[in-house]
């Protein structure tokens, strides 16, 4: 199984068209926590400070921060942007997850 986590062109864009309004230095960190209907959740935060062990992500300007606690839960994972019907959002495609809650943001391994 592969360890690495990719970023789309789509979610590399509108990363870069969110973190150009947060400013120099600001970079999106997504985070695995327990929680959610499925018993892990996604979580996506603008940082602006990397740890020394956080895998770094850059794709066309944007930049994303992962923890190592995290990785392994992500290994394999492309993040992607839709915007449908539904709604517009970053969506994890994760071949780790056994099952995820209908919206996409929780998932279980």
């Amino acid at each position: 199984m592969t360890t690495a986590i990719t970023v789309s062109e789509r979610a590399a864009r509108r990363i870069g068209e969110i973190l150009k309004d947060e400013g120099d230095g600001a970079m999106l960190r997504i985070s695995v926590e327990g929680g959610g209907c499925s018993g892990f959740q996604y979580k996506f935060d603008v940082d602006r400070a990397r740890a020394e062990d956080d895998l770094v992500i850059s794709r066309d300007g944007a930049v994303v921060l992962v923890d190592p606690a995290s990785v392994p839960f992500l290994a394999g994972s492309e993040v992607d942007f839709v915007d449908d019907l539904i709604g517009a959002s970053f969506r994890v495609v994760n071949p780790n997850a056994t099952a995820s809650c209908g919206c996409g943001t929780s998932f279980s391994i």
